[in-house]
C-alpha cells in the first residue's frame, strides 16, 4: 500500500527524476537516509519501473512523428507475433500498442523525413505478409507532451 508520502515521493521523480535523496528528503520533510530508503523500496516493488533521460527528436533530425494504424490480414497467433517481432526490430518505431475498435495495432514513429516515413510504410510495413491495411496519421503540433501518471 502507498501513502500519502510515497505519493508525493513518485510525484516529484515523475517531474525530475535526477533528484537525490538529499532532494527529497527536503522536499518531503524527512531525512535523505529514509527518503533513499522510500525510493529503494517503491523501485524493488516494481512502482518505479526505470529512468530514462527525454531525448529531443528534432535535434537528432527526426522531424516527422506519425501514428500508424495497422489492420491484420487474419488473425492467428504466429501473424501476431511475427508483426511484433517486426516492431522491434525497427528503430523508427518507438511504441506499439494493441487496440480494440477497427485498428488491430497504433505505433507510433518517427522519422527524418516524410520519404523516410513513405519508405517505412510502403517498404517495411505493406508489404509484411501479416498486414492487410495501413492507416498513417502525422503529428502536425504537439499540444502536450507525455505528463506524469496522475498519482
Amino acid at each position: 500500500m502507498l501513502d500519502p508520502v510515497d505519493l508525493q515521493l513518485l510525484a516529484a521523480l515523475q517531474r525530475d527524476s535526477t533528484l537525490t535523496a538529499q532532494d527529497l528528503g527536503g522536499m518531503l520533510h524527512m531525512s535523505a537516509s529514509q527518503a533513499g530508503r522510500r525510493r529503494q523500496r517503491l523501485e524493488a516493488e516494481g512502482y518505479i519501473a526505470g529512468y530514462r533521460a527525454h531525448v529531443s527528436p528534432e535535434k537528432l533530425g527526426l522531424s516527422v512523428q506519425a501514428f500508424i494504424q495497422i489492420v491484420m490480414a487474419t488473425h492467428t497467433a504466429q501473424n501476431a507475433k511475427d508483426f511484433i517481432r517486426l516492431t522491434h526490430t525497427k528503430a523508427e518505431i518507438v511504441g506499439a500498442w494493441t487496440l480494440t475498435g477497427d485498428a488491430d495495432y497504433l505505433l507510433r514513429v518517427y522519422c527524418a523525413d516524410l520519404a523516410a516515413l513513405n519508405d517505412l510504410v510502403q517498404q517495411v510495413l505493406l508489404p509484411h505478409p501479416a498486414v492487410s491495411r495501413v492507416q498513417s496519421q502525422i503529428v502536425m503540433e504537439r499540444v502536450k507532451p507525455d505528463a506524469p501518471l496522475p498519482v
